[in-house]
């Protein structure tokens, strides 16, 4: 099988998947050797390539559907990486940023029996947390130290006892004997729900943006969701970002993953702001999430609710390990689900093999080189979302799409691993973080200005940023790349008008 038919084979298999038209797949042109696209033994670059893919052919679908028109969708491999690594490339008046989303205190750590956790310390609540529990200064030499006194898995057991991020380090073997992965068993990475009767969208005509006039309410943080709506906004919706003033932010990648959205800010836990909500949702066509499980369906926001408020909406969710099994409510990021699930013990093998070294009984684990399941998940989420939308308009109804982190790491597990000739030998590794910056990602960059948004608070000049252009290249209407809020609480809480 040649590089790009598995490819191919995999976003066939997806979309046919979801009961979406076979004939429409013709469209999607993949370009580029994905297996050689990044140093790693994992098929970044085929889940990469598939994932963006599918995401530019199902709005170009959307897209036919309103004027009668299908247009080609073409996606490079290395281009695809480098989208799915966007947080390390952009800059703000030509300058790499300084900040980082990464807390000091984050990362691997040695445990008493001889094995390893990763610490989640990037809000500050979870640092707290885990200095809580091991009862230590808040300095590294620390942290390891009181680790030492802790088996892995028992100190995972207690963080979730604690709702604070942690995760053992395990193979693929003994991955496979928990029973959260037991419940995953066959869970496709994007699931599509029907959860409520509504009449077929009367859509309008458009010929510039497949989403134009679509409104997507986004109420998500760090990379996987942010990322879904920031695809949704290239694609031509109305994206409001909305946080809250009372949980910290990350700016390391907020900047990136907001571009093309409008932002405000609502605490929910104020009834007026909660009604403003509310309001919101009633002329809203998708309502995004990826707060913990539960917690927004506590503030009377669960999709059964949305639907009864909007009929005919779409409500998607995403979560760290699923909707059923003991870890249903566990919180988790994407290095926490590689290290749980076993993806740093099989890259740090394969890695081993490749250097001519003895693959030991337990290696230190070896980080993807990119945040794989994070952006991935949010692709699949913007695909199974514009899904639901072209059903919404085929066939009606009130849809929910679920994507959780560890469905997609089963996910890429199954495409297998590269020789590790092959992933470390011929893997092409990412371009070198520079100021100013690498000529690869110049080339395939985008310029963008500051928006002042509808409250004009902005102090002193405007700036511009420049950014990795979508990777899904659509033959017939660009995607939208004009402005960047470069701020969370640029906007009023309002919808733009229909034109």
């Amino acid at each position: 099988m040649s590089y790009i038919s598995q490819s191919c084979d995999q976003a066939a298999s997806l979309w046919l998947a979801n009961d979406l038209p076979p004939e429409i797949l013709s469209h999607l042109k993949l370009s580029g050797c994905p297996d050689t696209a990044i140093d790693s033994s994992f098929k970044l670059g085929n889940a990469a390539q598939t994932s963006i893919g599918l995401s530019g052919l199902a709005a170009a679908y959307i897209l036919s559907l309103r004027t009668g028109n299908m247009q080609d969708v073409s996606v490079d491999a290395r281009h695809a990486i480098l989208d799915i690594s966007s947080e390390f490339w952009y800059t703000v008046d030509g300058q790499v940023p300084t900040t980082s989303a990464r807390d000091y205190l984050a990362g691997i750590y040695r445990t008493k029996n001889d094995s390893f956790v990763r610490l989640h310390t990037n809000f500050p609540h979870h640092r707290q947390g885990i200095l809580n529990i091991l009862q230590c200064d808040p300095t590294r030499e620390a942290i390891q130290a009181a680790l030492l006194q802790w088996n892995a898995k028992d100190f995972e057991d207690e963080a979730v006892k604690q709702k604070m991020c942690v995760s053992a380090y395990r193979s693929f073997e003994e991955w496979d004997k928990h029973p959260q992965a037991a419940a995953l068993r066959g869970t496709p990475p994007i699931q599509l729900i029907k959860i409520g009767e509504a009449p077929k969208r009367d859509i309008k005509e458009s010929l510039q943006f497949p989403l134009e006039g679509i409104r997507v309410l986004d109420l998500c943080r760090v990379l996987s969701g942010p990322v879904c709506g920031r695809t949704l906004a290239a694609y031509g919706a109305d994206v409001l970002l909305v946080t809250s003033p009372k949980l910290p932010d990350l700016p390391a990648f907020d900047v990136d993953t907001s571009r093309g959205k409008r932002t405000t800010q609502l605490d929910l836990a104020q009834a007026p702001q909660n009604d403003c909500l509310k309001n919101l949702i009633k002329d809203t066509d998708v309502f995004l999430q990826a707060y913990r499980p539960g917690g927004l369906q506590e503030k009377g926001f669960g999709p059964q609710e949305l639907a009864k408020i909007r009929p005919g909406i779409v409500c998607a969710n995403l979560t760290a390990y699923g909707w059923e099994g003991p870890w249903k409510h566990k919180r988790g990021f994407d290095s926490l689900v590689q290290t749980a699930t076993g993806f740093n013990w099989a890259e740090a093998e394969a890695f081993a093999k490749f250097n001519g070294l003895p693959v030991v009984d337990k290696p230190e684990p070896r980080a993807l080189p990119v945040q794989a399941l994070d952006h991935v998940a949010g692709y699949f989420l913007a695909f199974g979302i514009q899904a639901a939308i072209a059903k919404t308009i085929t066939e009606g109804g009130s849809w929910e799409v679920r994507v959780s982190l560890a469905a997609v790491a089963q996910w890429l597990r199954s495409l297998g691993q590269l020789s590790p000739d092959t992933a470390f030998g011929d893997g092409k590794p990412l371009p070198k973080r520079m100021n100013p910056p690498n000529l690869e990602v110049v080339a395939l960059s985008v310029t963008l200005h500051e928006a002042t948004g509808d409250k004009r608070d902005v102090e002193g000049p405007l700036r511009t940023m420049t950014a990795i252009r979508h990777a899904a290249r659509l033959s017939v209407t660009p995607v939208k790349d004009v402005e960047a809020p470069m701020g969370l609480d640029r906007h009023r809480p309002v919808w733009l008008p229909y034109v």
